[in-house]
């Protein structure tokens, strides 16, 4: 039988991960810029802030107040103040990218200044939405044109992992909401152990430290990269009432907004817990989330073992290799069965409004909700299909901002190592606009998931029914393309 992958078109189609230095510099789009010098003070007046502005955004993250920084713009004077052509700020998540984070977070800081590099350890980015920014906002409608010019093309660097990135685009995601346009762009230096959203917007799968002016060439690469789409996914978990300790991706909600359309079939509890939130890339459930689930905590307990991206790959393989993934055959642990037990699934396919029953494929125990071409260390699961495979069955080719998921499942560990190291496509289940998965218990007490590297363990009950919805969000994020 034909396989339903193309090979001759993944070098174009797809970022795949590179090991020497020079395939991470032209992963990172850096190439282009490998015989151009960078003044390092000519980038500073392209990125630094006027000193009043700094201090005034500064301020009023610090006070938690819009006006906490009010004084630094009645001080400065009248003399006109140039604005910089590319202004921009930086979130580090300084606990990444093993002993390189706070070094990296001192260089940032040397080449644009104090106040324009947020370390997420002490400034939560919604905390730099709803006063940095409102902060220039409130000014620019005071008349002031530097605050307005800067507030207008402000540029966003993430330096950290993918969730991270979630993190930062989620709270940005805020402006949309409140119509405080122009949302600012986003661009990625990648510093945690998957990297696949900077791997899919052309920022490669890790940066080359040890190329001295890696740094200054990804700043001036993020003043000047062009703008891309991606696609936003709101995630609703309803559960019976009870405990759950969620990644910051899911926040408690006051109500459920689930699809009322699609009948709960089966009793409801009298009180329910509700959280909701936004992933980028993936969200899945099954053996896959529980051996990040493991990993996560035993970086957490050892942090010494967190030593780079390429330590973390190895003691993630060899830490899945104790969890039962490929032992399935040979024990009867409920929990180490297929999803199929405990897990029902219904879709809405583009332009359709009602829901479809999708059924669960006996052997799959684990499944992968993916809006991005990279998944696992910028691998593609769900693979470059043939033209005449999509038509069969009823696919349209994937990209980032297309409005569709692409769900897939992952067998015993052996069948997702073949997919991993891709050669094999991953088990093809459908492409939906909207998703809902009901599950109940049975002889399982917890379930594991994960939204964008974030896992957490949910409890799971006999008597009623557990679910996640998932929908597009209506407006899209920015990223800044780095090829």
């Amino acid at each position: 039988m034909d396989s339903p992958t193309s090979a001759g078109d993944s070098s174009t189609a797809r970022i795949v991960a590179r090991s020497s230095m020079m395939d991470s510099i032209r992963a990172c789009g850096l190439s282009g810029l490998t015989g151009v010098r960078i003044d390092k003070e000519e980038l500073r007046r392209r990125l630094l802030m006027p000193q009043y502005l700094r201090l005034a955004m500064h301020d009023s993250i610090r006070k938690k107040d819009v006006d906490g920084g009010d004084q630094h713009f009645l001080l400065r004077g009248s003399d006109d103040v140039p604005c910089p052509e590319s202004p921009m700020v930086v979130f580090i998540n300084s606990r990444s990218g093993g002993r390189h984070g706070p070094v990296l977070k001192e260089r940032l800081q040397q080449l644009i200044s104090e106040e324009q590099v947020f370390d997420l350890q002490d400034v939560k980015p919604h905390e730099f939405v709803r006063y940095g920014l409102a902060c220039l906002e409130k000014w620019a409608n005071n008349g002031d044109l530097c605050a307005k010019e800067t507030r207008h093309n402000i540029r966003v660097v993430v330096a950290g992992g993918d969730g991270t990135i979630g993190w930062v685009l989620g709270c940005l995601g805020e402006l949309h909401q409140k119509g405080r346009e122009p949302v600012p762009p986003v661009a990625i230096i990648p510093l945690g152990t998957g990297n696949d959203l900077s791997r899919s917007f052309g920022w490669g799968g890790s940066f080359p430290f040890a190329w001295k002016s890696a740094i200054k060439r990804t700043l001036l690469r993020a003043t000047t990269g062009p703008i891309c789409h991606l696609d936003s996914w709101q995630v609703v978990l309803q559960m019976p009432n009870g405990e759950v300790d969620p990644p910051h991706s899911l926040k408690v909600s006051e109500e459920c907004h689930l699809d009322q359309t699609l009948e709960v079939e089966g009793d409801v509890p009298d009180k329910v817990n509700c959280y909701e939130g936004v992933f980028y890339n993936y969200f899945s459930i099954g053996m896959d989330a529980k051996v990040a689930y493991g990993f996560h905590h035993l970086r957490n307990e050892k942090p010494y073992l967190a030593q780079g991206p390429i330590t973390n790959k190895i003691i993630y393989s060899g830490y899945s290799c104790t969890q039962g993934w490929f032992l399935t055959p040979c024990i009867s642990d409920p929990s180490l069965r297929g999803l199929k037990n405990i897990l029902r699934l219904h879709i809405k396919r583009v332009n359709c409004l009602e829901w479809e029953q999708i059924p669960v494929p006996k052997s799959v125990r684990a499944i992968v909700v993916l809006n991005l071409h990279n998944y696992g260390s910028g691998r593609n699961p769900w693979g470059n299909l043939k033209p005449e495979y999509l038509e069969k069955r009823g696919f349209v080719e994937a990209h980032a901002d297309d409005g569709l998921l692409e769900i897939f499942g992952l067998k015993q560990g052996w069948h997702a190592s073949f997919v991993m190291v891709e050669l094999i496509s991953a088990k093809h289940i459908a492409q939906a606009a909207s998703i809902r998965l009901e599950m109940r218990g049975g002889e399982w007490k917890d379930a594991f998931m994960q939204m964008d590297g974030e896992p957490w363990k949910q409890p799971m009950s006999k008597e009623y029914s557990t679910f996640v919805e998932i929908k597009r969000v209506p407006y899209q994020s920015l990223m800044i393309s780095g090829e």
